[in-house]
């Protein structure tokens, strides 16, 4: 078996993909055969559909929330094989779930350049040039995002766009980490050029799902390289101390969310909960969803369904038959940060002793945590992405909740944009900065920032920890630190309580917020987190099937990229 980097997902789902709303309740009547298939726009378009959940199902059912949030110690699971190493800096060459998490991405990136290489070679005259821009052009986003994780959580990986010339041989040297970050923003950049200014289906991304992508990846390599444009061999990386960022980069960042703010149909729901609903797929503020189906795991395609309500969900009252979340909940770390007023978005992302959730065991009357079931007064489980039982909703079932998973919110984009004014200041008053600051914590129900009043880092990284949490995004918000500042991150990682035990209190806090939890141990097993940490070791699987992943022996070499294949700034943001 050939590593997992050439893995192609040959046409998988794109003719079972039926059942649910949208764009993937599609009926195809083309010859399920690459040579015939793309002889027409709508053909083009269901190849697309698979980029929307197919290919990203290993990496949607573990590894987006052990990263995102278990690394990052928003999570505890001290038995949980696919998250507790990650929490405990503990994880080897042959750690369970580095392969397949590996696997996962490239499996996104495999499929990607599938779907870009048969509609530029195989589209027949009948496919209008508007279909395959568009179809490329969602095909590079979703390769795009593939690469921005990989790059940022190995650095150094292989970069390629034709897997079949991977296939003959793969065998190839890995690129630097700038190199795989630049792929990244080459293909969002492509996909903010091409997408069409609103989405074609509920569902699809569009070109300000790009350009809010783009405010994300912009950050990463504001921090990984000096000053200026990337420039291929003559890119200064950036010492990881330096302390400032790249204000190239830094402004990139602040135009991208700006396009997203002052020309896109996004806007925030106006209840944070509401986010979490199935009936709110696809809502506003949703600016690139994995798009899943709703129904038993029997009678859909493998790789269609949504199973992390099965890692949650704590009982049977809560979620069907599989329930693994007794195992994985909110970290004491996470408890402890809530500010007591943060109510609202505690009450939506994790559950404490009283919290009233009448959507859940509608059955019985409503669900109130601790009570309704008693032994949980020594954890808080995580109740974002928890909907309920079929009995509930009518859509869930065992390991399958037909709720589409958050990958990019326009949330996020604000707090990229507050990042990038921001920029290498201690603090920041700039009013664009603090408008959209104030939007964000208002909704929560948390004060507001007054004129001339400043905003600062920690208090930035306290609403993308808060605002985002289970979402897997908190661990890339402290890579991209530690490319700048990396002595701070690591020294933060080995302050945070991991594995600690806690406890409810009876009562609340004297300004009545959140029901009161107290520390009560602390935990066993954590390695203290060194500078390679903010990196994850390639599986000894994947380097023994490609030596140039050892990149201690081989080192990485630079990537050398069509110069005619780079959109520039001012077709971008003129």
């Amino acid at each position: 078996m050939k590593s997992k980097i050439i893995i192609i997902l040959a046409w998988v789902g794109l003719f079972t993909l039926s059942g649910c709303d949208d764009f993937l309740e599609q009926t195809n009547t083309t010859n399920p055969n690459a040579d015939t298939f793309f002889d027409s726009d709508e053909a083009v378009r269901a190849a697309t559909a698979p980029l929307y959940n197919v290919v990203w199902h290993n990496f949607n059912e573990k590894f987006y929330y052990s990263m995102g949030d278990g690394r990052s110690n928003n999570i505890s699971a001290q038995w949980s094989n696919y998250i507790k190493d990650y929490t405990n800096f503990n994880e080897t060459s042959q750690t369970e779930g580095l392969e397949d998490a590996w696997g996962s991405l490239y499996s996104v990136v495999a499929q990607s350049c599938n779907t870009i290489n048969n509609i530029q070679e195989k589209s027949q005259s009948s496919v209008s040039e508007a279909a395959k821009l568009e179809g490329i052009a969602e095909a590079r986003f979703m390769r795009g995002v593939a690469y921005w994780y990989i790059g940022s959580l190995w650095g150094d990986a292989i970069l390629y766009e034709r897997t079949s010339d991977l296939a003959s041989n793969f065998v190839v040297p890995a690129s630097r980490q700038i190199d795989v970050i630049e792929f990244a923003i080459r293909d969002l950049e492509y996909a903010a050029k091409y997408l069409p200014r609103t989405s074609t289906a509920a569902g699809r991304v569009n070109r300000y799902s790009a350009f809010g992508m783009l405010s994300r990846v912009y950050l990463s390599m504001a921090g990984l390289t000096e000053s200026g444009a990337y420039q291929g061999a003559g890119t200064t990386i950036a010492n990881p101390n330096r302390g400032s960022r790249n204000t190239y980069y830094l402004d990139l960042a602040r135009k991208a969310a700006m396009k997203v703010i002052n020309e896109s149909s996004f806007s925030l729901m106006e209840n944070y909960g509401d986010l979490y609903t199935y009936a709110n797929n696809n809502c506003k503020e949703a600016m690139f969803q994995l798009q899943w189906l709703a129904g038993s795991n029997s009678t859909l395609p493998w790789g269609t369904t949504n199973p992390i309500q099965a890692f949650f969900g704590w009982s049977t009252m809560v979620s069907d038959a599989t329930n693994w979340g007794n195992a994985t909940y909110s970290s004491w770390d996470l408890v402890d940060t809530y500010d007591p007023k943060d109510v609202i978005r505690r009450h939506a992302t994790i559950c404490v002793y009283g919290d009233e959730y009448p959507e859940l065991y509608k059955k019985g009357g409503g669900y109130i945590y601790g009570i309704t079931e008693e032994g949980y007064t020594e954890k808080c489980n995580i109740k974002k992405y928890v909907i309920g039982t079929h009995d509930d909703n009518g859509v869930s079932y065992q390991q399958s909740s037909g709720l589409n998973t958050h990958m990019l919110r326009l949330a996020e984009v604000y707090l990229n944009l507050v990042e990038a004014i921001l920029g290498n200041n201690p603090s920041t008053t700039d009013a664009t900065a603090r408008t959209y600051f104030n939007m964000v914590r208002s909704r929560a129900g948390m004060k507001e920032k007054a004129v001339g009043e400043a905003i600062t880092y920690e208090e930035i990284n306290y609403e993308r920890r808060i605002e985002l949490a289970m979402e897997g995004q908190y661990w890339y918000d402290l890579l991209r630190r530690g490319y700048y500042e990396q002595d701070k991150v690591v020294q933060y990682l080995n302050s945070q309580k991991r594995n600690a035990g806690y406890r409810y209190i009876e009562g609340t806090t004297p300004d009545g917020g959140v029901k009161m939890y107290e520390f009560r141990s602390e935990g066993t097993g954590i390695f203290p987190a060194t500078a390679r940490h903010l990196l994850l070791p390639i599986s000894d699987t994947d380097k023994g099937k490609n030596k140039y992943l050892d990149t201690a022996k081989y080192p990485a070499e630079v990537y050398e990229f069509d110069p005619e294949d780079k959109i520039s700034e001012s077709d971008l943001y003129n």
